[in-house]
């Protein structure tokens, strides 16, 4: 853009021209500055750690000793056992929440109930891991007393109820705690396909009936081939990657003992360091981060081909769509109801005293607010609530801030570049904090104090600033050349352009702000690996009071029913945003 005299007036000639993404990029003195916060970031809290962590798989004391911590770890007692625990999870999981989510997303389409199925599903979506490992807990508690699945099991297999199945004992631990990481997910399997459903022209079905295709044929050429295969990977591939983050669940829902039959490398590379960098510990987490990264690649080619779903233009006169069969849509609703059973045991469970919710089940008992009585009185949940509450502001707050400067420089670049910063952001994005502790922890030590509330919210920015410059940076990207044309006019200065720019990405904006907070609220293993007396988030308080299960399950249910309220009410209220915005751009 430039400004010449024209007839003794002056005169603004636009030369922002077609929609290439090096006509809105900013000065090298600017891009420098504005990449500088998140490069900081990254290098030091993730870059150097990941190196680190290497070094110490291959190193003791400096010297080189090559594969013999990789040796000495997978050789150790149990470790195959726990190896083949974590790729069953990143298989079959995958594959029942991918199944799951198609029927629900498939029979919940363009029928009155389908909004309400939707609205049920993404509940689980929001809630902590740790809220979901006591829900379960509670469910599965192997006394049939308490445990409302234990009893159906011993009606359900005629046994009489000191007989009854365990549910979380040594041969059904891992089903069980599958069973519910499948409840927490399927909500956003059912988002996803949802918005490629909806992307799918109808003109695709009608040709195909044009040819004398029955129902299978439109099926398949009309949906399967041209999107939902792609869909179904990228589904897939991404709940295979949330598997390996199964740390908060396993923590909270297994009882100690039976926790070795249910460890997967989440757990064992944190028990095998903690806070600290060893050898084994590091080559355990090469192994673990070398796997998460080759399926983020694997996720990536197929983000790539598929997401986002092409564009439909609304014609003038749509098409009536029919809508699922009867059957589905009961299906659909009985599921949903089915999908309600877990909070309503958790939120009756929270409505008796802690007495009766420790030697009884909530069917047997009248209900009362004792637990929540008990628990309000005091002050140690307010000041969790309120620390944590601060902390998710102030990091959701710096993440936009420090992810929208770094993503208005690398929305414009292109080909190769723009591929690379792509896969490395990814990468970024996946890295295991229980990989990285020991070394995060040695910068915490020498930059400030570790085990502080600054510290805690800096790794936390850390973490977060990877997959907010994604999405903006594709939502940026995505922009048609009139916006891009008009913020660019409208800009005096690149603050004033990227600001335009955010404004026209509101929905980007929203997915990040809402996605990071609820992260940050929900979140167990930084607060874990990182926090303090001083600084204690909810949900690391309420992994605490699990310790003794039984006897504080009602004070659990009333916190975990009260740590729920707020990222359930974000998600619920900015479900629309986070679609659209999650999907504004592609994966470049």
């Amino acid at each position: 853009m430039s400004q010449v005299k024209v007839l003794g007036e002056l005169a603004v000639l636009d030369d922002v021209g077609p929609p290439r993404r090096g006509r809105a990029y900013p000065a090298a003195g600017a891009t420098s500055a504005l990449l500088l916060p998140a490069a900081v970031l990254l290098g030091a809290l993730v870059l150097w750690p990941v190196l680190r962590t290497l070094h110490a798989s291959v190193t003791t004391d400096g010297r080189w000793v090559g594969a013999q911590h990789f040796r000495a770890a997978l050789a150790a007692p149990g470790t195959g056992a726990v190896v083949g625990r974590t790729v069953l999870w990143a298989v079959l999981v995958p594959a029942v929440v991918t199944a799951l989510g198609y029927l629900f997303a498939v029979a919940s389409r363009r029928s009155q109930e389908g909004g309400l199925v939707r609205l049920i599903l993404l509940v689980p979506v929001a809630l902590p891991l740790v809220v979901t490992g006591v829900t379960f807990r509670l469910m599965y508690d192997p006394d049939p007393t308490r445990g409302v699945a234990t009893l159906l099991a011993a009606r359900l297999t005629g046994r009489a109820a000191d007989d009854a199945p365990q549910l979380l004992g040594r041969g059904l631990v891992t089903v069980a705690l599958m069973s519910a990481f499948v409840w927490a997910w399927v909500g956003l399997a059912v988002l996803v396909f949802r918005a490629a459903l909806d992307r799918l022209p109808p003109s695709l079905a009608d040709a195909v009936r044009a040819y004398g295709g029955g129902r299978r044929h439109v099926l398949w050429d009309a949906q399967w081939r041209p999107l939902l295969l792609r869909t179904v990977a990228v589904v897939f591939a991404l709940v295979a990657l949330g598997t390996s983050r199964t740390f908060d669940l396993i923590l909270v829902m297994t009882p100690g003992s039976v926790r070795d039959d249910a460890t997967v490398l989440a757990l064992q590379v944190w028990q095998t360091s903690g806070r600290t960098t060893t050898g084994q510990g590091a080559a355990l987490g090469v192994v673990w981060l070398v796997a998460v990264v080759a399926g983020m690649l694997v996720a990536a080619f197929f983000v790539r081909q598929a997401w986002p779903p092409p564009r439909v233009e609304p014609s003038p006169d749509p098409a009536p769509t029919t809508p699922p069969r009867r059957l589905f849509r009961l299906l659909a609703a009985g599921g949903a109801v089915a999908w309600l059973i877990p909070l309503v045991v958790l939120v009756a469970t929270s409505a008796h005293g802690a007495v009766d919710a420790a030697a009884r089940g909530w069917w047997s008992a009248p209900p009362g607010t004792g637990s929540y009585t008990a628990l309000l009185g005091g002050d140690e949940l307010w000041r969790a609530l309120g620390f944590t509450l601060l902390l998710a502001t102030v990091v959701t707050a710096t993440v936009l801030l420090v992810a929208l400067l770094a993503a208005y420089p690398l929305a414009w670049l292109t080909g190769p570049a723009a591929q690379a910063t792509g896969l490395l952001l990814m990468a970024a994005t996946v890295v295991p904090v229980q990989v990285i502790a020991g070394p995060v922890n040695e910068v915490l030590g020498a930059v400030l104090s570790s085990g502080t509330a600054r510290g805690l919210a800096l790794v936390h920015v850390a973490l977060g600033v990877p997959f907010a410059v994604l999405v903006l940076r594709n939502a940026f990207a995505d922009l048609p050349a009139e916006q891009v044309r008009g913020a660019r006019l409208g800009g005096r200065r690149w603050w004033g352009t990227l600001h335009r720019l955010a404004r026209h990405n509101l929905p980007a904006v929203i997915a990040v702000s809402v996605l990071e907070f609820v992260q940050v609220w929900n979140d167990l293993a930084v607060g874990l690996l990182f926090s303090g007396p001083e600084a204690t988030p909810i949900a690391l308080l309420l992994a605490g009071q699990s310790r003794g299960f039984v006897s504080n399950s009602g004070i659990l249910a009333a916190g975990s029913v009260l740590a729920s309220v707020l990222p359930v009410l974000l998600m619920v209220v900015a479900r629309r945003q986070l679609v659209a915005g999650l999907v504004s751009g592609g994966v470049r």
